[in-house]
């Protein structure tokens, strides 16, 4: 089904979603005043699609900025300051509550009333709901640490909901992809079509998706609980499972307020471009000779008569004023003067992940014999350069520190080879994932504190801070936590 029909016939439900501006406040968004524990109700079918663009408004926006510069592919432009209390890892509450909101008021709950509905054929519905409510709980919690689940989308039942430990809601996590996952393996079902602005309704891929996810949420907890982890890949890999080899995402158009939703933040601050290259990843790049640093980045040529720049250190906006430095590029939605960003797709999980994932799983023995781990480093690799079209990776993959010979060692060194790998495949596209895995791995070992931190010598942002929506209206918000604290995985940092 063609992607412009799927955005025309949803066009009341995604507008308002996907042309929200997530951080800068500068765009109407929900109504605040709107009660989330009576939500109206409405088809599943209509359902699905918001669902959907709110995950992507919050991946593709909000935390696609704060992981891409924790992340440490991106710093504040220096002729700008929208983003600079990220890169002084000093965020206000409120720069939270957005995106909190979207994910519980718009995501959750809708995803939510689609599993609740009755009626004939709508498994294939339901099965993706609960997938998205799987995906939705695993960002959420991976975070802002321990959230509300079991008393979260209940309505008046439970008005301030309480703060689930993080090892609880990953239960909940594996519950909710096991539910999917039956569902969208049912033999015939009603299939939701443009209505799935993923897929559109193929349910192969969401059965890798299902298996991909499951994959990934089991390796967030090999460094906090291994006998875990391992028991529940091992179970997965008996399944003989199927894992995505296509991109999980969104596609976006260029006009109706459908645009990449960075993009439209972007537009919506007069096409200020607020978000520049960081030393710390171009730097590793040209290091390898990587091709794709042309394809993340809208390169310019290094003059100082000029005042121009590939990048500069993190953080070093306020040494570096007046200068013009390297914006992402419109392949990954980060140049705001480019139609083409707007069209830039948010993904979910891309297939260079998939592979990845699947090659640390080998590595740990933990997949019952299946799977090479030299095999899926390379396709992992292979697959980033094809997505960004920069070529045939043979060469790159052949040359150290990216070649076969990085995954000689113990298990440890072949993590480390594969994550740092994984960390250059998802530059622009999947910021926020590629913190946590750093988070969670210690994984690549060049990250550097921003020069315009202002939490203390040595600390770096290990989580987000709860909203201050959450401060004032749960009365059993279980308190602030600050950014360098960790959450329940991350035993690198504590």
């Amino acid at each position: 089904m063609n992607q412009k029909y799927i955005f025309k016939t949803k066009q009341i439900l995604l507008t308002v979603i996907i042309a929200a501006a997530g951080l800068s406040g500068c765009k109407k968004f929900l109504d605040v005043n709107e009660n989330p524990n009576n939500p109206d109700s409405a088809a599943p079918n209509l359902l699905l699609p918001a669902s959907q663009a709110a995950i992507g408004q919050v991946v593709g926006n909000a935390f696609q900025v704060y992981g891409n510069i924790w992340g440490q592919y991106w710093t504040q432009n220096p002729t700008s300051s929208q983003y600079r209390t990220i890169d002084q890892y000093n965020p206000a509450a409120t720069a939270f509550d957005r995106p909190w909101l979207t994910l519980y008021r718009n995501a959750l709950i809708n995803a939510d009333l689609i599993t609740k509905a009755t009626g004939p054929s709508l498994e294939y519905t339901k099965g993706i709901a609960y997938l998205m409510k799987a995906y939705a709980f695993q960002i959420t919690t991976d975070a802002f640490g321990d959230v509300p689940v079991n008393e979260a989308l209940q309505g008046n039942a439970f008005p301030a909901p309480k703060y689930d430990p993080q090892a609880a809601v990953y239960d909940s996590i594996f519950n909710y992809i096991d539910k999917g996952m039956a569902l969208v393996s049912v033999a015939s079902s009603a299939s939701p079509g443009a209505q799935d602005i993923v897929f559109q309704g193929n349910m192969t891929n969401w059965k890798a998706f299902a298996n991909t996810l499951k994959l990934k949420a089991y390796l967030r907890l090999a460094y906090v609980d291994a006998a875990k982890a391992e028991a529940g890949i091992k179970a997965l890999y008996a399944t003989n499972p199927a894992f995505l080899t296509v991109d999980a995402s969104i596609k976006y158009l260029s006009t109706g307020g459908n645009e990449n939703p960075l993009h439209n933040e972007m537009i919506g601050l007069s096409r200020t471009q607020n978000i520049v290259a960081s030393s710390t990843a171009v730097g590793a790049f040209d290091a390898n000779n990587d091709p794709r640093v042309a394809k993340f980045y809208d390169l310019l040529p290094t003059s100082v008569e000029n005042k121009t720049e590939r990048s500069i250190p993190q953080g070093t906006y306020n040494s570096n004023t007046g200068k013009s430095v390297s914006p992402p590029s419109p392949l990954v939605g980060g140049r705001a003067s480019n139609s083409a960003s707007a069209t830039a797709p948010v993904k979910f999980i891309s297939a260079a992940e998939s592979y990845f994932l699947q090659a640390e799983a080998v590595a740990r023995g933990w997949t019952n014999g299946a799977g090479v781990v030299a095999t899926l480093y390379a396709q992992g690799i292979q697959a980033s350069f094809t997505a960004t079209g920069a070529g045939d990776a043979a060469t790159y993959i052949a040359t150290a520190p990216a070649g076969a010979a990085a995954l000689v060692g113990n298990t440890e060194a072949q993590i480390k080879a594969i994550i740092t790998q994984k960390y250059f495949a998802m530059c622009g596209f999947q910021g926020f994932e590629a913190w946590t895995e750093w988070r969670r791995t210690g994984y690549p070992t060049f990250f550097v504190q921003s020069a315009a931190s202002n939490i203390g010598a040595g600390r770096m942002p290990l989580r987000m801070a709860y909203p201050s929506t959450e401060a004032t209206s749960n009365a059993n918000f279980p308190g602030s936590v600050p950014v360098y604290t960790p959450v329940w995985w991350d035993k690198k940092h504590q």
